[in-house]
C-alpha cells in the first residue's frame, strides 16, 4: 500500500445476520417452574435468537460479512471483487468458536472469497471481543498497513439449563469493513477502559459459563460503561448533547437503559439499538448489532456513539458520523429489523435440542 496522507477514516460497509429461530421467556420459564411475565419484565426480555441445527459462529459471520460486502460495492461486482482483493485483515470476536483451535477468520475469510489474506485471527475477549477486533483493524488501515479490514462480533451464546443466562443468551452478528473511502460513517475517535473484574468466565472444557449475579452490574458493566464513555467525551472534547444516536452493550433490556440515565441520556437517542428485548444478548455482537440497526435509521450528519462492554472486564467506546453515502447504501443489503421480524418459534424440546442439550445418537 502506498504511504499517502489519511484524512479520515470509517466504516465503508456493515452488516447483520440474526438467525430465524426464537424461544419465549415464558416459553423457558415454564420449563423451570418460573413466572414467564415477571421475568420477561424483569429482563425487559420477551424472546431470544437461536441457532439452526446447521448454524455456528463461523456461517453466522459469513452471513453478516458478505451483507457488509453488498454495501460496500456499493451495488458494483466490479467493486466488490477489487475490495476483496484489497481486504488486508479479518477478525473474529466471539466466545463461542466453533474450534478451541483453529480459527473461525480463516474459514470466513475463504467462505467470501477473500483468501489468502495478510492476516486473519480469533480474539476472544467474553462481549467486546468484536469491538477489540474493529479497533485492530482501525490500527492497521490507519497505519497503512492494509486498505481495508473486516471486523466481525458474532455468538452463539450458552447459558446453563435453569440458569438466569439462560433466559438472554442469544446468537448473531455483526461485520464492519473499515477504510478511507466511500465511507458511510467517519471514525472521530476510540477509548477504551479495562480492568481486572471477573464477573463472568468459563473455563477450559466447561461447557457453561458461571457468573457473579448482581456482581456484574456495578462493579462491571456500569463502572466500566460509563468510565470509557466518559474517557470518550473527554478525550474527544464532546458531550452527550452533541450525540444523536446511542448504542450500549445489552446484557439485558435494563442495564443500558439504566448506564444512558447514569449518563443523562434521553431514551430516544438509546431506543432504536435495543434488539435484546426481542432476540436477547448475542454477546460478541450486541453492542455491534445495536449500532448497526442505529445506521439502518440514521440521517446523514447524525453522530453516533458506540460502547460496547466484555465480562473480565472491559470497554470500548466509539464516536461515528454518518455521511451521505448512507442514503444510496443502507437498502443494499437486509437491514437489521429484516431478520428481527422474520422469525419462527421453538418449544423449549426443540430449542434445547438446536443448542445441543439433547444430545442426538
Amino acid at each position: 500500500m502506498s504511504s499517502k496522507e489519511i484524512k479520515d477514516i470509517g466504516i465503508v460497509g456493515y452488516g447483520v445476520y440474526i438467525p430465524k429461530y426464537r424461544i419465549s421467556v415464558d416459553e423457558i420459564a415454564k420449563m423451570w417452574h418460573d413466572n414467564g411475565p415477571m421475568m420477561a419484565k424483569t429482563l425487559n426480555v420477551t424472546e431470544k435468537s437461536v441457532p439452526d441445527l446447521d448454524e455456528d459462529t463461523i456461517t453466522i459471520s459469513v452471513m453478516a460479512a458478505r451483507n457488509a460486502l453488498a454495501r460496500a460495492d456499493r451495488g458494483d461486482n466490479t467493486k466488490n471483487n477489487e475490495l476483496l482483493s484489497k481486504l488486508g485483515a479479518i477478525y473474529v470476536g466471539s466466545e463461542s468458536h466453533p474450534y478451541a483451535v483453529k480459527p473461525s477468520a480463516v474459514t470466513v475469510g475463504e467462505a467470501i472469497g477473500a483468501t489468502p489474506v495478510m492476516t486473519a485471527a480469533d480474539i476472544e475477549f467474553a462481549c467486546k471481543a468484536g469491538t477489540a477486533g474493529l479497533q485492530n483493524v482501525i490500527g492497521l488501515v490507519k497505519s497503512q498497513e492494509i486498505e481495508y479490514g473486516l471486523a466481525i462480533g458474532t455468538d452463539c451464546a450458552q447459558g446453563r439449563p435453569g440458569d438466569q443466562l439462560e433466559y438472554t443468551a442469544g446468537a448473531g452478528g455483526a461485520a464492519f469493513i473499515m477504510g478511507t473511502e466511500n465511507i458511510i460513517a467517519k471514525l472521530e475517535g476510540m477509548y477504551s477502559f479495562t480492568t481486572d473484574t471477573p464477573d463472568f468466565w468459563r473455563r477450559e472444557h466447561a461447557r457453561y459459563p458461571s457468573h457473579a449475579g448482581r456482581f456484574t452490574g456495578q462493579p462491571s458493566y456500569f463502572r466500566h460503561t460509563l468510565s470509557a464513555t466518559k474517557g470518550l467525551l473527554e478525550k474527544l472534547d464532546l458531550s452527550i448533547d452533541d450525540f444523536d444516536r446511542v448504542s450500549f452493550h445489552q446484557p439485558n433490556g435494563r442495564f443500558p437503559i439504566a448506564a444512558a440515565k447514569r449518563l443523562s441520556i434521553p431514551y430516544e437517542k438509546l431506543e432504536d439499538s435495543l434488539c435484546v428485548t426481542k432476540i436477547g444478548n448475542t454477546y460478541s455482537a450486541a453492542s455491534m448489532v445495536g449500532f448497526a440497526r442505529q445506521l439502518d435509521m440514521a440521517e446523514p450528519g447524525e453522530r453516533i456513539l458506540i460502547c460496547s462492554y466484555g465480562s473480565g472486564a472491559g470497554s470500548d467506546a466509539f464516536s461515528f458520523v454518518v455521511t451521505e453515502e448512507i442514503i444510496s447504501r443502507r437498502n443494499l443489503a437486509p437491514v437489521t429489523d429484516d431478520y428481527i421480524e422474520d422469525k419462527a418459534m421453538l418449544s423449549y424440546a426443540h430449542y434445547a435440542k438446536h443448542r445441543g442439550k439433547i444430545m442426538m445418537s
